[in-house]
């Protein structure tokens, strides 16, 4: 699985529509055959924050992903509400989904 999460730091002014900015690029995403997961977040701490958590199946379907039409625009739809270039970490794991954390087993 490749396993990537992303930090954006959004313009104030764009932060609240930062969802609706990145919308038909999610949906497009998660319509991906080998896409996993592809979850947003927004920080705790500063609100010009998100996070983004996504996963594929494999290398070809992230190579998919990152050769798809809707790649780099939605790439483009967000450059204009960008403070810097995002961060990232992306690593080829094995597994094909979450697992239970042992340490806080609940029933």
């Amino acid at each position: 699985m490749i396993f990537i999460v992303v930090k954006y730091q959004v313009k104030p002014e764009s932060a609240e529509r930062w969802m609706d900015i990145v919308a038909p690029f999610t949906q497009a995403t998660r319509a991906e055959e080998g896409n996993l997961w592809f979850e947003w977040s927004r920080s705790v701490e500063d609100p010009n924050e998100y996070v983004l958590v996504e996963a594929f199946r494999d290398g070809d379907a992230g190579a998919a992903h990152v050769n798809s039409a809707h790649f780099p625009q939605g790439l483009e739809a967000m450059r204009p509400h960008l403070v810097a270039t995002p961060k990232i970490i992306s690593r080829t794991i094995d597994g094909a989904g979450w697992d239970e954390m042992g340490e806080l087993r609940i029933g």
